[in-house]
């Protein structure tokens, strides 16, 4: 079952960056980083990112894709409740439980208390926490679309 926090209703996503960049840049709207994108915009998800994800993806779409900084703008504004970086002090409690340079989305992800951190690099956030899952945004989307067809049919 997809879990959700005491406070909220919402399942909450921690967003990577890589995710965030594939959305805005994707040719279409049927783009899995895309979709949970829009779930975040018409509120089904609690979709959280940290100021590290979108300097990132700001970063990088500036010199690869700039004509998709319009829609990374957009996107950002309407789907993702952005959250400080964690202070250097908070990450040695987690040291090793993901690569050096995701530990700060890994720990703004648990600070946040999301059950959920979508990322197109798993294997970043190895060995992770039990705390938090990590997915990729098709698995996630296959999470939910599972709970979604055992929900009771409307007659």
């Amino acid at each position: 079952m997809l879990n959700t926090t005491p406070n909220s209703l919402k399942p909450r996503v921690f967003i990577d960056a890589d995710v965030l960049f594939a959305g805005a840049a994707s040719p279409n709207e049927h783009g899995a980083s895309l979709v949970i994108l829009r779930m975040a915009e018409i509120t089904l998800i609690d979709a959280i990112a940290s100021q590290q994800v979108l300097t990132e993806v700001e970063r990088n779409l500036a010199a690869k894709i700039p004509a998709a900084l319009p829609a990374f703008h957009l996107l950002a504004n309407r789907s993702l409740r952005v959250v400080p970086d964690p202070e250097p002090h908070e990450l040695s409690r987690w040291a090793g439980q993901a690569d050096e340079k995701d530990l700060p989305i890994l720990v703004a992800a648990l600070r946040e208390q999301c059950s959920w951190l979508v990322t197109h690099n798993v294997r970043h956030f190895q060995p992770g926490h039990r705390a938090i899952v990590v997915l990729r945004p098709g698995e996630f989307l296959w999470r939910v679309r599972e709970q979604l067809a055992a929900l009771p049919r409307f007659t």
